[in-house]
């Protein structure tokens, strides 16, 4: 028996069989050509990238159905790459200028793009080195009329063991024959680890050489939740694993039993259970979960997933299919938060020294204004449709906030001058989640209806811990003193002004936070969906007096390890059918 620590990104158990996934390395031999055949290779490059283009579509569509807007996402990378001019020229310059045949064109320029990517400081684009390396391998399988290998052909239960998956074969996953992830390589922004994520399937990452312990038919335990693998356990741990899984199965069935009920405590206190979502689509799976409303509608994804620019009649249409599906629920819809981990093709052509700390989220939007502009004009027109609501993202100084709110101002004003209806008490609100938003959050309550406190990047930026990078991303972490402070002075700068504070970060949808963010006043959470049943049986099962009592007893510790001991006892206290008791 040996066990691997690698990160977990998404949790439950899966016990099965392995099978090793190995990517052959390709290897595209240096052709010449001579002049008179530069013509024929640029042909067959245009005939290779239009074949690639229309599968990457047709990939990227069915993602979007099935996986939703992240995945999508990820191939509309790929689309934008094909698509981009400069890219293209180097391939052909490739063919004309040094007389390379079209594959070791497209080859050699690739990987000249992927070791730019490579050598970055941030984590986003050293793992779309992998996004790289599949354009790469579709086009050169046109141009040599070659199949790709996927995983379409597994029709056993297996737990895939591999140093990375590519999008292509990620996106062919099959959740009830793939039961379990193990990959050597990525970190929690992977698309791994996205996937995963939204499939629901346990998965751990960076695992560093996993594959040379394991085989083709190992025994794999694979537990998403602690980051942990176990290869060829014995029988004790085997038995103990099985019957965990087991009891973890029944105890989601008896989750769906809450989905009507109210999120309710035992003493009485109501809690607003929202979603977090990316496309319309999603509200359905939301409003089956049991969730009262969307508390975050990330909109970038209109523009990561498309091969242009969405217009205010796309950015009108999405929100107001959301809108509708909701049927008079309220929709919280966050503006433009591109940059960081999450860029259009363009942008990753031109990546920043430090994006976390660049042009990112409201300082893109004021920076181009007539894109802001065309967003809130849609959200504006919805406002009038339900009970609509906006937030600006990544807000650090009054002025920021003071300036989107003057951009919304004069939208409303080209609004009225040319007769569109929209509500004009449309409350808006703003995320917290940099240190000095928190720590100033007394003026800011003087000029926003609304907080959202966006833990995600709240812990990494108080914490200066990347959270994709596997060396440090044991210390990302909620349960750490500092990050607790500004939770609750947040939270009481709140409830005294009378504004709504609400928490829509991945804290949210972790179970052992749930009674500590209680007990700090929150009453108001938005999460993933399929946490949503887990975060109600919780709420449920304690009373406001129980949450105050394990805050004030948590406002005593000074090390974040002595918290999380202390918060997984108490929720396993309340909820131990959860841990397979």
């Amino acid at each position: 028996m040996r066990i691997k620590k690698g990160i977990g990104v998404s949790s439950g158990v899966a016990v099965c069989q392995a099978l090793i996934l190995r990517d052959d390395e390709l290897r595209v031999g240096r052709r010449s050509i001579t002049p008179d055949q530069v013509p024929a290779e640029l042909q067959r490059l245009l005939v290779a990238l239009e074949a690639s283009k229309a599968e990457i579509r047709n990939i990227r569509d069915t993602s979007s159905t099935e996986f939703g807007p992240k995945i999508a996402a990820i191939f509309g990378f790929h689309l934008g790459m094909l698509e981009d001019k400069s890219l293209l020229q180097k391939f052909t310059d490739g063919i004309e200028k040094q007389l390379r045949s079209a594959e070791y064109s497209v080859s050699r320029t690739l990987r000249e793009y992927a070791n730019q990517f490579q050598s970055q400081t941030d984590s986003y684009f050293r793992e779309r080195v992998n996004d790289l390396s599949d354009i790469e391998k579709r086009v050169v399988s046109k141009l040599t009329n070659t199949e790709r290998r996927g995983l379409s052909d597994i029709h056993e239960p297996t737990a895939i063991v591999a140093h990375d998956l590519t999008p292509s074969q990620t996106a062919s996953l099959d959740k009830s024959i793939i039961r379990g992830i193990a990959i050597d390589a990525g970190g929690q922004t992977s698309h791994t680890a996205i996937i995963a994520n939204s499939l629901g399937i346990p998965a751990v990452v960076g695992l560093q050489d996993l594959l040379q312990e394991v085989t083709t038919g190992d025994i794999l335990i694979i537990n998403g939740t602690t980051g942990v693998v176990i290869v060829n356990p014995d029988e004790a741990t085997l038995a103990e694993h099985r019957l965990f899984e087991e009891r973890q199965q029944r105890f989601e069935l008896t989750l769906n039993q809450l989905r009507d009920l109210p999120a309710k405590t035992r003493d009485g206190v109501e809690i607003q259970l929202m979603g977090n979502i990316e496309f319309p689509h999603e509200v359905d799976n939301v409003l089956e979960k049991g969730a009262v409303g969307i508390g975050l509608y990330r909109t970038e994804f209109l523009y990561l997933a498309s091969e242009q620019e969405p217009t205010e009649d796309d950015h009108y249409a999405a929100y107001a299919e959301v809108i509708r599906r909701l049927n008079g629920k309220p929709l919280v819809i966050r503006t433009l938060d591109l940059g960081a981990d999450k860029y259009t093709s363009a942008q990753a052509l031109d990546p920043e020294d430090n994006p976390f700390l660049g042009c990112r989220s409201i300082r893109l939007c004021l920076a181009n204004q007539p894109m802001f502009k065309t967003q809130l004009r849609a959200i504006l027109r919805v406002s009038v449709l339900g009970d609509v609501r906006v937030m600006f993202p990544m807000i650090t100084t009054p002025m920021e906030l003071r300036q989107a709110k003057m951009i919304l101002k004069d939208v409303q004003e080209e609004l009225e001058e040319e007769g569109i209806a929209f509500n004009p008490y449309m409350p808006v609100g703003m995320m917290i989640e940099v240190p000095s938003a928190a720590i100033m959050c007394q003026a800011f309550s003087r000029e926003c209806d609304f907080f959202s406190l966006g833990t995600n990047d709240l812990i990494q930026y108080t914490l200066a811990v990347d959270r994709g990078n596997q060396k440090v991303a044991a210390l990302y972490t909620g349960a750490n003193p500092a990050v607790l402070s500004l939770i609750r002075n947040v939270v009481r700068v709140g409830t005294r002004a009378n504004i709504g504070v609400s928490l829509c970060g991945e804290l949210g949808g972790d179970r052992e936070f749930t009674m500590l963010l209680l007990g700090l006043g929150l009453r108001t959470l938005s999460i993933t969906p399929h946490h949503i049943p887990e975060i109600k049986k919780i709420i449920r099962s304690v009373t406001i007096t129980d949450c105050q009592r394990v805050a004030r007893r948590v406002g005593s510790f000074e090390h974040q390890q002595q918290i999380m001991n202390f918060l997984r006892e108490e929720t396993r206290r309340v909820m131990p059918e959860a841990y397979g008791v």
